[in-house]
Parts: C-alpha cells; structure tokens; sequence
C-alpha cells in the first residue's frame, strides 16, 4: 500500500471507540502521523468488556445495508466509498442478520485493532487523558464517546460554557443459541428478506398470544428496576429505550415496535397469527449467542431472568450476557461546535462520535471520518469544503452543528420547526427534499400509489447522495452514481 510521506505535526486523537479507531485510520491514509490514546484498560468503564479498540456495547447490528430506500445503508456505502475502517472489519466479520448489517463483535474488534496496530503512522498509548489536551498538542480530535471519564468530562463541559447534556443508554441481553426452544421458536426474517450474509431465516422468533403478551407487560411494569441517583435524572433518547419504559408509554407500544408480528408466520401454527414476536438476531460468528433485539433495559439482574424465561421458547434459556444501563453524555454541539467539528473556544480541538449528538455505530464512525479529514486538512494548510447536505454524512453533520430543522414542501427550512438539539440517527428526513420534477411515473401508471411513489424518492434521494458524495471525495473524477 502507498504512503503519502507523514508530516511533522502529530495528530493527537483521545478515545479509542469507533469514532476515535476511524478518525485515526482515515488520518493515518493520508499520511499524517497519529497518536491514538486510549484509557482501557488503565481505567475501564461500566460498559466495556475488554481492552480491544472500537467495542461495540450494546447491539452487534450496523443496521439496514440497504443503499437504495434506507437512509444508514446510504451511509454505509458513503463510508465504504471513504475507505472507511469501521465498515471494512464490518463487512469481513459479518453474521446473519436479514437485510441488516451485523457483525461478531470480537473479530471485529480485533480486525480493528490490529489494523491500527499495524499502520505505520499509528502509535497506541494505553493511558487517560484527564483533562483538555495542552496547547502544544495542536490538533486533537476527542472522541471519547457516551462513557467519557468524569474528569474529562467535567473539563469539557468547563471550556464549552455550556451544562453537559446527557441520557441513558441500555444493553440488551445475549443468550446461548442451544438452550433456545425450537418446538416453540422458529427462524425467519421479517417478510422473508435477505441481507448481506443472510438466507431470509435470519432471525429467531418466539412468538406471545394476547394474553401472554398482557402478562409479559404486567410483568415488565412490575419488575424491579435500577434505582437512579438524583444527578442521574436525565433523558433517555427514543432510539435506545429500554423495553420497561416503551411499555409504560402504553400496553401496545411494544406490539408495534420490537415486538410487532407483522411479517411473521409461526411454522409451528401457520394458520394463527402471533399476536407478538420476540425477535433474536445471531451476536457471534459461530452461530453459538444470540441477543434479544429491542430489548434494552435497566431492570435488575434477578428481574430480568425471571421476566425474559416466561417467554415462549426461552423458558430455558441460558444467558451469556444480561441486560444493563449506562450513562451517555454528548454536547449541546450548535452552540461549541463549529461547522466543522471544532470547539469555538478553543479550534485546535475537534469532537467526533456520539459526543457530537449523533447516534448510532455508524453514525459515531462517518463523524470521526469528517472529523478526521478536516483535521489533516487544517494542518496541511489545503481548505477542505463541506459534504453537501444532500448526502448522507453531511446531512448528519449540518444536524449536529446547526441543529435540527425540518424542510417544508417546498425544500426551504422551517424555522417554527426549530426544537433543542437532541441526538440524531441518519434519515431521509434530515436531508432535504428532491427538487420539483425529479420523480418521473412510470410508463403507462397514471397515478402514484403512495408506497410506490415513496420508495422511488427514497431511491432517488439514495442515488443523489451517493453521486454527491463521491464528487466532494474526488472533485476531479466523473459522477460516481448508484447503480
């Protein structure tokens, strides 16, 4: 592989999660020197498991791979499109998972960290960073993620002016594969589609009648939680609820999130629809753990095996991992960042990752790509433009420096639509609307049917963005266009 020859100056990069391991690749490609400094395991945190670089804590799913109609498989490809790290390691250690992307999270790891470990740009330091870097580190790029350490964290919230904001954030349980009961469970993907990896029976289903479904909520609202201590009163972000909390919102909350049925057909029962599903998806590459999606959760160790063995199918289940919770902090990032991921106060300092306000593994990781790129381009004196807004990447970052503001009809920016900045996954919605005549119907249909005409925008949305990204990578290649 070429090199570009290193410059003088270190870039110093403060976390090595997956905005910090893909924040120090991407600099390292292009040729600048990198320090990556990581606590674990000097010090370790309430989450992580082991000392290997970009641990992923809750879920094992990069999410949809769909690039044409899913706004994360957009960002998918813009990431594999930037020689993204994180996606290379994601799709080598891939595991069945429908038309998301899963991977077994410690080969994972372990590709990561040892292509770090191997960069000749790259050095490693195994120690805690307590406080802002000093002035003479120049550029630096803190990618400490949702579980930054206490000290940092107060020194930051110190230089931004600004009262740290924060949410919960909670794991879902894993389970041993053969203590599964398959009189009762089946596998199947929703609506029998395939993904990257996957046949179409990709996930387990345990399926609840009406009144087991009542009971199974009962006892989640009974079920003894963690007592949370008076500082810890902060929000949760929708994205990530534990299954406890959906369920006070309303008995039916869960039927029609992680648990709804549709797409499912029991083959122990086909003529009687489940009224519920409990879905597993495959956690390791060997087939042998599987963790319980959607099911975040903060009830208590001895709640949880009690509540979880009364579903169909799990009554002997064994558990490799019980669920748990966690504290995530990230900033009130339009009002200290720049827009381009500098702290006003101090600009040689930059934030990547889900401190930035975005949320999500691939999300953190795109961020510690732009992050990067600025960086390396402020050193070498050579000016690097924004990712347009139409793209995936930059829409996520416009969301994260400017804050969130919906589009009108029209595509002009709602200004009465403006709310306080909250953590964001990637979507169509935060990339602006298609401009008046791009969708063309079909030959011969007279009228748009409502589902069909929207996945043509989304279709076309996907192909504007990727088209667009690839000419802010390379301003001087032709149009790279979906296929």
């Amino acid at each position: 592989m070429f090199y570009i020859e290193p410059m003088s100056d270190k870039l110093h990069i403060i976390g090595g999660g997956l905005a910090g391991s893909e924040a120090a690749w991407q600099a390292a490609e292009m040729g600048q020197q990198v320090i990556l400094h990581e606590m674990r395991p000097v010090r370790g945190t309430d989450a992580h498991q082991t000392d290997g670089l970009a641990e992923l804590v809750c879920s094992n799913s990069f999410r949809s791979d769909d690039s044409e109609t899913n706004a994360v498989g957009v960002l998918h490809a813009e990431m594999r499109q930037a020689n993204s790290l994180i996606m290379r390691c994601g799709d080598q250690h891939k595991v069945p998972a429908g038309s998301a992307l899963a991977v077994d999270r410690e080969l994972f790891s372990a590709a990561v960290t040892a292509a770090l470990e191997n960069h000749p740009n790259i050095s490693i330091e195994r120690e805690e960073v307590v406080g802002l870097p000093p002035e003479d580190w120049g550029q630096t790029i803190i990618a400490t993620g949702p579980l930054t350490a206490p000290t940092l964290a107060q020194e930051i919230a110190t230089a931004t002016g600004e009262d740290e904001l924060s949410f919960f954030d909670a794991i879902a349980p894993i389970i041993h594969f053969d203590s599964i009961d398959f009189d009762k469970a089946w596998f199947q993907s929703r609506y029998d589609k395939v993904g990257p990896g996957g046949n179409g029976k990709d996930y387990i289903n345990c399926p609840m009648d009406e009144m087991q479904y009542n009971a199974f909520i009962d006892a989640l609202l009974e079920g003894e939680k963690t007592e949370f201590k008076e500082w810890e009163n902060v929000p949760y972000f929708d994205g990530c609820l534990p299954i406890e909390v959906m369920a006070e919102r309303g008995r039916e909350t869960l039927r029609h999130g992680p648990m709804k049925p549709m797409g499912l057909t029991n083959s122990h029962k086909p003529d009687e629809k489940p009224y519920a599903v409990v879905q597993l998806r495959q956690d390791n590459a060997l087939g042998t753990l599987y963790n319980m999606v959607g099911f975040q959760t903060k009830l208590k160790y001895g709640a949880q095996v009690e509540i979880f063995k009364s579903i169909p199918g799990l009554e002997n289940a064994e558990f490799a991992r019980l669920g748990g919770i966690h504290r995530n902090t990230y900033l009130n990032s339009p009002k200290v960042l720049n827009e381009r991921l500098a702290l006003k106060s101090r600009p040689n300092i930059r934030f990547a990752g889900q401190i930035t306000g975005c949320e999500g593994y691939v999300e953190s990781a795109s961020i510690g790509i732009l992050a990067a790129r600025f960086a390396v381009a402020e050193m070498n004196g050579t000016p690097l433009e924004l990712p347009p807004i139409t793209t995936a990447m930059g829409a996520l970052l416009h969301h994260i420096t400017t804050g969130h503001v919906a589009y009108d009809e029209s595509g002009e920016s709602n200004e009465k639509s403006k709310r306080s900045f909250q953590p964001m996954n990637v979507n169509f919605g935060l990339l602006p609307p298609l401009p008046d005549g791009t969708l063309k119907k079909p030959e011969g249909v007279k009228r748009w049917r409502g589902k069909d005409k929207t996945i043509a925008k989304k279709r076309a949305m996907s192909a504007r963005a990727l088209g667009e990204f690839a000419r802010w990578l390379d301003p001087d290649t032709a149009t790279i266009a979906a296929e």
